[in-house]
């Protein structure tokens, strides 16, 4: 897993300040993905490719 020591975690804005969702932090090779609501817990990592494939299965309902 990437070390992602100091990088900026970001939410959406419309989370409207709560922790109940995901933050996700970007670098040039890795996306990292936690959890608001325990962010000591740790955190998975994807490769740009499979970021996108991810997004992509959302968007068209695979995981419903």
């Amino acid at each position: 897993m990437a070390d992602l020591t100091g990088v900026t975690w970001r939410k959406s804005s419309r989370s409207q300040g709560a922790n109940n969702c995901v933050e996700v932090a970007v670098t040039t090779n890795t996306i990292g993905v936690r959890d608001t609501k325990d962010r000591a817990a740790g955190y998975f990592t994807a490769t740009g490719s499979q970021w996108s494939a991810f997004l992509d299965a959302v968007k068209t309902s695979r995981f419903d």
